[in-house]
């Protein structure tokens, strides 16, 4: 697994009073943050989310997908949630619990219970690929929902490149005819349902706080992936006499790294970057888990997966560049997409 150092990542968290987890610290440098902790927090979310494809993947080898991912969530919302109300966010309502219980569904049951089921089946890299999609899903629901009054040429050369990349990926002949087409679909599928829950997210009145916003969401997803995985049966065959020390670790990794640290991270650098310099993540983090399961699962990385890679690249990175043309502004209290990747993760 990818190791980072917590230590200075959470430094970064005390450059400024922006920040709105933890206990504000007094900079003593009121000029902000240098361009070396900009850069190492970056350097974090790139290689923290882009690594929890593989973790994932980890993970699932020895505990029930739906089950680990309940885990996950569960633990990392109980932690976020008490650090956020520790530090002087409000409690939330029953209203907005209610919320939390259809976004959690969505976002995490729909989305991240659904790629785990499929990294079962296929390479985390592909997977993370098919992820990538999701600032296309994005563009496409914006302007089904009349969000975008229209889409420019930039939107629809992005959307058309992505699905062409992805065409090529799982088009005949993909990893030697042994690709799971319906896993893969699952892969792609999850991001659409993130898009979904993003978007419904924005439409309900969530918690001002964007961490005990994310916390709730986290909270209830977690509570309803445990409860189906039990319905579905993956509770009464796992045994814990099966569980790896690499499942048991990348679980781990999961919950503090991909969960939390990186969402603190990212939280920081959305009050010091711009938003396009934040969009970067969105293409450069596929990139990271396709290299990392080739270099550190083996997986297959042949001319037709980088052909692949950098054509659906090249369309996220046209649809992220893109100035949209919003019909109204919409607000809401939760994180969204941008706040929880990777989920990969």
């Amino acid at each position: 697994m990818l190791s980072s150092n917590p230590g200075h990542i959470l430094a970064l968290l005390r450059s400024g009073e922006a920040i709105e987890i933890g206990v504000p610290v007094r900079s003593k440098r009121p000029s902000g943050p240098t361009a070396s902790q900009v850069a190492l927090g970056f350097g974090a979310i790139y290689l923290i989310w882009g690594s929890t494809y593989l973790g994932i993947r980890y993970a699932v080898e020895t505990i029930p997908p739906l089950f680990m991912m309940g885990i996950r969530h569960s633990v990392a919302g109980i932690l976020v949630y008490l650090w956020a109300r520790r530090s002087g966010a409000p409690a939330a309502n029953a209203r907005q619990w209610k919320f939390a219980v259809v976004a959690g569904g969505l976002l995490f049951l729909g989305g991240h219970g659904l790629l785990a089921w499929a990294e079962q089946r296929i390479p985390s890299g592909l997977a993370a690929l098919m992820c990538a999609t999701l600032p296309l899903w994005t563009v496409l629901l914006a302007r089904v929902d009349g969000t975008e009054r229209r889409l420019g040429y930039k939107a629809w050369a992005g959307v058309l490149l992505g699905f062409a990349g992805v065409a090529v990926l799982i088009g005949p002949g993909s990893l030697a005819g042994h690709l799971d087409l319906l896993a893969a679909a699952g892969a792609m599928a999850s991001a659409l349902v993130w898009v979904i829950g993003t978007a419904y997210t924005r439409r309900v009145a969530m918690p001002s706080s964007k961490l005990l916003s994310a916390a709730m969401q986290m909270i209830c997803g977690g509570v309803l992936l445990l409860i189906v995985g039990a319905l579905s049966g993956e509770t009464r065959h796992f045994q814990f006499a099966n569980l790896t020390v690499r499942s048991v670790l990348a679980l781990g990794y999961l919950i503090v790294f991909g969960s939390i640290i990186a969402f603190s991270v990212y939280t920081w650098l959305v009050s010091v970057s711009s938003p396009s310099m934040l969009s970067t993540y969105a293409y450069v983090n596929p990139v990271i888990a396709v290299f990392l399961g080739w270099a550190l699962a083996g997986e297959a990385l042949g001319a037709r997966t980088i052909l692949a890679t950098g054509i659906i690249i090249a369309g996220v990175v046209l649809v992220t560049r893109r100035r949209p043309q919003p019909v109204r502004e919409r607000s809401g209290g939760a994180p969204g997409k941008e706040a929880w990747e990777a989920a990969g993760d």
